[in-house]
């Protein structure tokens, strides 16, 4: 404290982080590029382990002997879906009313804001069946559900009919301390966002729905089953939830644990467990597992139904069946005797999860990242920008130059207020547009262009952010003529701490997003200035944009999934990310867009505008 609380020793330090700025910039970017690429390392890593006491062991004895009759209940339902050409509401009603169930369902409606193209959908009327089986040991204060998605064609019909088996067998059984819902869910999200908001007397998206006739208690933990084969080669968990939200670690324990007990394979990111952690090929396969974490929790957008859950404050996560290439098979009888297995240690809980980690990274299902690890990585990029405006700051601080006279130059020692202000204004209003009026001016654009509803926003929402770079670069001369030296370095010094706090906010929430918008826009932070090579810094920025940020995601992911896209192929899910992006925003309040829109893309306007100013 001493170092800093003396006025020369601290001038001393000022003056050599000033000095060493640029060099020490560099080091801090490299550091946190490699910090990040070392947390798939060994030594960066923690073994996982149940912090849960009373999930503490998988000593339960799992005895589900009806994978066949679930097989024979999944064709009836795929029969009975197909006669229907949708959910078949009256025989599930009275399917799980024969197994013992209180059956309810909920209907809702919602018109979306622009087509949905990749499913062919605008106005969406479905409606939600689910039984609750009340706990015979308990007052019914708690619960715990388990849902399958009713989806189109053949697809997830082997979920349906092991949840509704399942029904029948935990009915059967005495132990139950929590109540436990037994969901079937149409169109998806969309029909698991209604019955969420009905069961919780909210209404945060505009969605119209009925009215739950049939409540039971606080949900503990959820559940959401996706199998479409009678036999899986491995089963997939999905974690990543609505703005990037994760369930409790232990969760994902969990299932790892009785994975390991019952012979199952399991994976993660579609990615198989290896042990060869001090090799090149597993330190390979531990980033790229890594990797697509860190991808999909930066999309913001829930990647199952469990996503949606995770809002409520309900632990949540999806349990994926794969049918691969690989030898090894698993029969629906394993995958219902896993299912009872976890569920008997849900049952046993005593209060939520909570002791275990609620922000982490997985390399793979044996090892985690804790914040305390992953963390640093950021704090390397972003402690760059606060660098930058100690420098900035110690430059305006210094006395002004002074004129052939001995006067100082007084346009030069004050820039005026308006130069610096009007940027910010006129780049947060073309944020606000940009967020905006691509859905407002959707039928504006149909009747003039030959273009459908979901293209028209797109490419309504891409000609604004295109038109943007043109608008701003020049603004300070509206109201001032030409800009001052000073005025660019008070502008800056404005945009590299509001960035600053932008990324340390969404880092605090989303760390993926965060880090990833760090990664590519603190150097153009950094290195902007009026005086670099314009059309060569330009073409970076470019490149280092928000939109190429999401383009390039798109092929990374894309390859890290092994399914390298063509550009063509690559731009055309580009377009769909997009218009996907702007729907989540809309139906389920997915923060990606409007912060995206209305800060971020702003904030790099500051900077455009800086390199061209005048």
């Amino acid at each position: 404290m001493g170092l800093l609380s003396d006025p020369n020793r601290r001038q001393a330090v000022i003056r050599l982080l000033t000095r060493l700025n640029a060099p020490i910039c560099l080091v801090c970017y490299l550091a946190g590029v490699a910090w990040f690429m070392g947390l798939a390392f060994e030594p960066f890593t923690l073994r996982t382990y149940m912090s849960e006491n009373a999930m503490g062991s998988t000593m339960v004895e799992e005895h589900f002997p009806a994978g066949e009759k679930a097989l024979v209940t999944a064709r009836e339902f795929a029969a009975h879906k197909k006669k229907q050409d949708g959910m078949p509401v009256n025989w599930l009603v009275k399917t799980m009313q024969d197994r013992g169930l209180e059956v309810f369902t909920q209907t809702f409606s919602r018109t979306l804001p622009f087509p949905d193209e990749n499913k062919e959908r605008f106005m969406v009327k479905g409606t939600n069946v689910y039984g609750i089986l009340r706990a015979p040991r308990a007052p019914r204060t708690e619960a715990l559900v388990l849902t399958a998605p009713c989806s189109p064609g053949n697809a997830n019909n082997q979920a349906v009919g092991l949840l509704l088996v399942l029904a029948q067998y935990f009915r059967n059984q005495v132990y139950w301390a929590k109540d436990i819902i037994f969901l079937v869910n149409e169109h998806d999200l969309i029909g698991m966002q209604a019955w969420l908001e009905g069961y919780h007397h909210t209404n945060t998206t505009g969605m119209d729905w009925s009215p739950l006739q049939g409540r039971a208690g606080s949900i503990q933990a959820a559940l959401s089953l996706e199998l479409s084969s009678d036999v899986v080669t491995s089963l997939d968990i999905v974690l990543e939830g609505l703005n990037g939200q994760l369930p409790n670690l232990d969760l994902t324990n969990l299932f790892y644990a009785f994975c390991q007990k019952i012979g199952v394979l399991c994976t993660i990111q579609g990615k198989l467990q290896r042990n060869d952690w001090d090799s090149a090929s597993g330190y390979s396969h531990a980033v790229q597992t890594l990797m697509l974490m860190v991808l999909k929790q930066a999309s913001g957008r829930p990647w199952g139904d469990h996503g949606l859950f995770l809002r409520y404050h309900i632990e949540a996560a999806t349990i994926k069946g794969i049918n691969s290439f690989r030898q090894y098979k698993t029969d629906a009888t394993t995958v219902g005797r896993l299912l009872e297995g976890m569920y008997r240690k849900l049952n046993n809980l005593l209060e939520r999860l909570h002791q275990s980690y609620f922000f982490y990274l997985l390399p793979s299902l044996s090892h985690f990242v804790s914040i305390g690890y992953y963390m640093p990585a950021f704090g390397l990029l972003a402690v760059i920008l606060l660098l930058r405006a100690l420098d900035l700051w110690v430059q305006l601080a210094a006395a002004p130059p002074a004129s052939e006279d001995g006067v100082a130059d007084a346009e030069q020692a004050s820039p005026g207020g308006l130069s610096v202000m009007t940027p910010l204004v006129i780049s947060h209003l073309t944020g606000a547009a940009l967020y905006a009026l691509p859905i407002c001016f959707q039928e504006m654009a149909v009747e003039h262009f030959p273009v459908s509803e979901t293209e028209a926003v797109v490419l309504t929402a891409i000609a604004i952010y295109t038109a943007g770079l043109a608008l701003p670069h020049n603004t300070h001369r509206l109201v001032s003529g030409e800009g001052t030296e000073q005025g660019w370095r008070v502008l800056k010094l404005v945009a590299l701490l509001y960035l600053a706090v932008l990324l340390g906010c969404t880092a605090l929430i989303n760390f993926s997003l965060g880090f990833i918008l760090a990664l590519t826009m603190v150097p153009v932070a950094a290195v902007v200035t009026p005086h670099v090579p314009k059309l060569l810094t330009a073409f970076i920025m470019v490149l280092l944009s928000p939109a190429c940020t999401l383009l390039f995601s798109v092929f990374i992911f894309q390859e890290l999934q092994e399914m390298p896209l063509s550009f063509q192929d690559g731009w055309l899910l580009f377009l769909s990310v997009i218009s996907q992006g702007i729907l989540d925003h809309s139906l389920y309040g997915s923060l990606v867009f409007p912060l995206v829109s209305l800060m971020i893309y702003p904030c790099w306007l500051l900077f455009w505008n800086i390199l061209f100013w005048k």
